[in-house]
């Protein structure tokens, strides 16, 4: 049974915070506001929980998740990037964008893509989720949550935990958006837009 955290929108309470960072740092799997919906999150090294979010999204192992990071110190190890594209990446975050950047090694070689060897990173623009992350001092890996069938992400926690009660560690309430992010791939060192969301997309076209 998922523990339900009411935590405040504008003023995070530190002890919920810490309460969510035992239970990541316990393997667990929880599921979090963010600005562009909901999403599921693990700690970096949780390989059951991975497995755990595929299973309630009932994703394959090609899906790609993302690297959920507080700012730029965190995401920068992470992936390899030009000036010129630090520029553009720059200027959209914090924001509901996704970036399909090349991997460096401290990426777990599960979360790349298998040939690509690219990882997808964001920083989001939501107080509760810098919140968490900061507290945690590491990235999350994670993944919107998407139910399979749904074309919308869930963004109501009550209802997370009515249907989701048994396969969840803690279920935060708070406000999040109402759309997935922007998913713009940088592979090539040109934005190609693959899918849109809740970002504008013009400053990538």
């Amino acid at each position: 049974m998922a523990r339900y955290l009411d935590v405040h929108p504008v003023n995070p309470q530190p002890r919920l915070i810490e309460q969510v960072v035992e239970i990541l740092r316990g393997d667990g799997v929880v599921a979090y506001p963010t600005d562009s919906g909901y999403a599921l999150g693990v700690q970096l090294g949780n390989r059951a929980g991975v497995d755990r979010m595929r299973a309630i999204r009932r994703l394959d192992d090609k899906h790609h998740f993302t690297l959920l990071c507080h700012d730029f110190a965190q995401l920068g190890p992470l992936v390899h990037i030009d000036n010129a594209v630090f520029r553009m990446v720059k200027a959209a975050t914090p924001g509901p964008y996704t970036f399909i950047l090349p991997a460096t090694s401290e990426v777990p070689r599960r979360l790349m893509h298998p040939r690509k060897r690219t990882v997808g990173v964001r920083i989001p623009d939501h107080v509760l989720a810098h919140a968490l992350l900061e507290a945690l001092g590491e990235p999350l890996i994670s993944t919107t949550l998407l139910l399979p069938g749904e074309s919308e992400p869930m963004t109501e926690g009550w209802l997370i935990k009515d249907e989701l009660d048994q396969l969840l560690d803690a279920v935060i309430e708070g406000e999040s958006g109402s759309l997935p992010t922007t998913v713009v791939d940088f592979t090539s060192g040109v934005p190609e837009i693959i899918r849109y969301g809740a970002g504008d997309p013009a400053r990538f076209e």
